[in-house]
């Protein structure tokens, strides 16, 4: 088997796509030569639902048991199993995750927001945004039997601490 390898930055010969090579080939981001710094990413997400859908979230009285909790639990394993799933991500220990759900009777939805953080040498926007979206997935799950037409949206990083290019925060609602 031949190997190529690139003197040329990833960042600087894909239009800032660090995980392809020179030749377009995907690859895992060599994280080696940076520093390890306290990381944190805070991602957010909401899933809508019937009146009804959220009247027995809000009581918990789901058949399957309490809804919020065990989407809670889900969300801090996915963050934990991150790297199983998205195919090019780190394995990381992760010193924190926090899962915190909002339930919102005006719009009948479920926010959810999730906090993670490591000291590493690669951010962990990945296993925020993991987190959310399986918590909200977790929340279709249990309900699914009463309302198909759940819809998940605004799943998106809000901030991220840490590393060589310092804090940044969203500046979209």
């Amino acid at each position: 088997m031949t190997s190529k390898t690139s003197t040329s930055s990833p960042s600087t010969t894909n239009g800032g796509l660090t995980h392809f090579d020179q030749g377009g080939q995907a690859h895992m981001v060599d994280v080696g030569d940076k520093n390890s710094t306290h990381r944190i990413a805070v991602a957010a997400g909401k899933i809508r639902m019937q009146a009804a859908t959220f009247e027995i979230i809000q009581s918990g009285n789901a058949k399957k048991g309490d809804v919020i909790g065990i989407a809670r639990i889900a969300a801090i394993m996915a963050a934990k199993r991150t790297s199983d799933l998205i195919p090019l991500c780190h394995p990381l220990a992760l010193t924190r995750v926090t899962v915190d759900f909002q339930l919102v009777p005006e719009n009948h939805s479920v926010e959810c927001q999730a906090q993670v953080e490591t000291y590493g040498k690669t951010g962990v926007e990945m296993e925020a945004l993991t987190a959310v979206q399986v918590g909200l997935l977790t929340i279709y799950d249990m309900c699914k039997a009463v309302d198909r037409g759940m819809v998940m949206s605004d799943i998106r990083v809000l901030e991220k601490h840490g590393g060589k290019s310092g804090d940044w925060t969203a500046m979209i609602d």
